[in-house]
């Protein structure tokens, strides 16, 4: 089939668009110009931009500076692309110039080419769309607005849901005593409810960092337009532009307190990469407790099961996998590799601009869908459904010789050792050597090694040393 083409023309000259487009020429050399990677910028910032457009025209119709029909048309035409109906038409390679300027013309044309079908009149993408604007504090502004709508939306509610799944798997298995390890080696016993406690303050923790970051990601650059001193927008746009958004998104927004800042920097985005890689941490440190604690059946921990989700091997019949914390850590190592990214375009700010732009906001939202994804499969998919081997707890706790730690305050920290010692290597429960190697009778033996009672403290009294 041919495909057919209508001219367009910018400040360079004419150039063919395919007939169907709605974009116009500066899209159409910028598809030229970067035949990349092939990834386009992500829908919650195409989406994000197009609330920024509305915001703009709403924002500029009030202050009496578009046509009221044009003002309109702009924002329906804009609701319309926030609402994905047009994602096709937003074809930029992320790779494309440092400013997003390709990603910001490419929103104008279409968002001008369907305003122009609405009201049956020209809408211009820069004279009117962008009118007191500038890509270089457009795609500042996107940057902040799509990671807010995205945290608010999506990450922030999959953190809670985990948290929450944490706290009632607590609840349900809490009371089971367990063997704790210190370097992977046997130590002194914990209950589930502890264990699992560690894990949702870790997440507690995260949307802690990520409520501190909020404040700055809440400031945006829109004002400053081309360098910062907001040449050709309207003293009372920036402010105006900010309610607008506030309309639209029921999310609060203000000025930036300094423009110069706004545009020439991502430090914002770079704090909020960096919290983001600390709850990736987090989660991989979740997952590789879920797998050890999986471990075996057999010839492993096995002090839970996980769910089975799938068959393990294409070789080995019955063999069943940790999947969901194998692709969880997989996500976590994505994202400290997006975070380093991040951090090296947050140091390309140049004078009044930072010139790597779409990779920072590429990066920053896929971290922030892949960790929401993750956390939700974490707590639905992995922790809602664990049993506990309650034998296999047992068992291990039995023969753990490290429970004489509880007797050092009486029979010091020696002989402690000593009996550690041969009850390793004779294989023997703790209590029967201590029996022997004691003058400690076997009531008080069995009140003082307890596991569950070890759970609460020091029952002797006195303080440990290291791990």
């Amino acid at each position: 089939m041919t495909q057919s083409f209508r001219i367009e023309h910018d400040s360079m000259g004419e150039l063919r668009v395919p007939s169907a487009a709605l974009w116009g020429a500066q899209t159409q050399r910028a598809l030229q110009n970067f035949p990349i990677s092939g990834r386009t910028m992500p829908h919650a910032f195409i989406g994000a931009l197009a609330v920024v457009k509305q915001a703009a025209a709403r924002a500029n119709g009030r202050l009496g500076l578009l046509d009221a029909a044009v003002a309109t048309a702009i924002e329906a035409a804009a609701a319309e692309v926030a609402a994905g109906r047009h994602e096709a038409h937003f074809p930029i390679d992320v790779f494309q110039t440092g400013s997003g300027t390709s990603t910001n013309m490419n929103a104008n044309e279409v968002i001008a080419a369907l305003a122009t079908q609405r009201l049956g009149a020209p809408v211009h993408p820069n004279d009117h769309v962008n009118m007191g604007q500038s890509s270089n504090d457009v795609i500042p502004t996107t940057i902040h607005v799509s990671a807010m709508l995205a945290l608010r939306g999506d990450l922030i509610p999959a953190l809670h849901r985990l948290a929450e799944i944490i706290g009632e798997k607590a609840a349900a298995v809490g009371d089971r005593v367990k063997t704790g390890r210190t370097h992977l080696m046997d130590a002194m016993p914990v209950t589930f409810a502890q264990e699992l406690s560690g894990w949702r303050a870790q997440i507690d923790s995260g949307l802690e960092r990520l409520a501190a970051t909020l404040p700055r990601l809440q400031r945006l650059a829109q004002g400053g337009t081309a360098v910062g001193t907001g040449i050709n927008a309207h003293p009372q746009f920036a402010m105006g532009f900010c309610a607008a958004l506030e309309e639209l998104t029921e999310c609060a927004f203000a000025p930036a307190r300094n423009y110069f800042e706004a545009l020439s920097c991502q430090d914002t985005a770079v704090e909020l990469s960096g919290q983001l890689k600390v709850i990736a941490v987090s989660l991989m440190k979740i997952a590789n407790d879920l797998r050890w604690m999986n471990s075996g059946p057999l010839a492993g921990l096995g002090e839970i099961a996980l769910p089975a989700l799938q068959p393990g091997s294409s070789i080995m019949p019955g063999k069943v996998n940790p999947v969901i914390p194998e692709a969880a850590a997989m996500v976590c190592a994505q994202v400290i590799g997006q975070d380093a990214t991040i951090t090296l375009a947050g140091q390309s700010g140049n004078f009044q601009l930072n010139v790597m732009l779409p990779v920072i906001a590429y990066n920053l939202l896929e971290s922030i869908r892949l960790l929401a994804n993750v956390a939700r499969l974490l707590a639905e998919r992995a922790i809602a459904g664990f049993t506990v081997n309650e034998a296999r707890l047992a068992e291990a706790l039995e023969r753990n010789p490290i429970l004489v730690t509880a007797l050092n305050p009486i029979i010091g920290y020696e002989k402690g050792a000593a009996i550690a010692k041969k009850a390793y290597a004779e294989g023997r429960p703790i209590r029967e050597v201590a029996a022997q190697m004691t003058d400690l009778s076997r009531e008080e033996l069995e009140r003082l090694l307890d596991p569950q009672a070890l759970t609460r403290g020091g029952i002797s009294g006195g303080a440990g040393g290291g791990g």
